[in-house]
């Protein structure tokens, strides 16, 4: 992520900033199950935010469970936002006006990224992962060592055979592209249509993926 462009002070500084800032941490935090860690940083004058616009907002967070995915950290930078300030200064929830651009990095750790693939919400995930991969399913356990990601997959039945391969991850049209690094098989995976990715990145036990999404509030 590039350095903190100028904003504003902290919200001690205008009762408006300390009000606007606490509504946004209340949305943010209703859309996630768990939250260890939230900054958020409000970028604008004091007349821009009177009027519910706001220049840009700056957010990083650990310990993040967001629709049963489990992220390490998460940094993300929205622009152009508008809030109905009315509803707020009558101690109303925080309610957003316009979609709105984010740019950002998540970062998985292959512990949580193994547990988030073994949640029913997102364990067809990972047997597509095995099966597009490893030719069985389902997938077992999903690890990272250093730069790799490891892929383990056992099969059922009286034939029961497991497998171990290494992939390797790479942003292609929008998406990750998974592909086996001694066989060459590849699965793309489906994202919303809303989020475009730009880079991915294996490392020190990480995944980190970069890009750009749509918020509809």
């Amino acid at each position: 992520m590039p350095p903190d462009p100028p904003g504003l002070d902290g919200p001690e500084s205008s009762p408006v900033l300390g009000l606007l800032s606490r509504g946004l941490e209340f949305w943010v935090r209703q859309q996630c199950r768990a939250i260890e860690n939230l900054e958020i940083r409000l970028e604008g004058t004091a007349l821009q935010l009177l009027r519910g616009r706001l220049a840009a907002v700056s957010l990083r967070a650990r310990g993040v469970v967001y629709q049963e995915l489990e992220l390490k950290e998460v940094e993300l930078r929205g622009e152009e936002m508008r809030v109905r300030m009315g509803k707020l200064l009558r101690q109303q929830h925080l309610e957003l006006e316009n979609p709105f651009l984010v740019r950002g990095r998540i970062r998985f750790s292959g512990e949580g990224l193994n547990r988030s693939l073994a949640h029913p919400n997102w364990s067809w995930l990972g047997d597509q992962l095995a099966e597009d991969l490893l030719g069985i399913r389902p997938l077992q356990v999903l690890s990272i060592r250093g730069d790799q990601v490891i892929l383990q997959a056992r099969s059922g039945g009286a034939d029961s055979m497991s497998l171990e391969r290494a992939v390797a991850l790479e942003a292609r049209e929008g998406t990750v592209e998974v592909k086996s690094v001694d066989h060459g098989q590849v699965c793309r995976l489906p994202l919303d249509p809303a989020i475009k990715l730009e880079w991915a990145e294996v490392g020190c036990g990480y995944l980190d993926l970069g890009g750009i999404g749509t918020i509809n509030p």
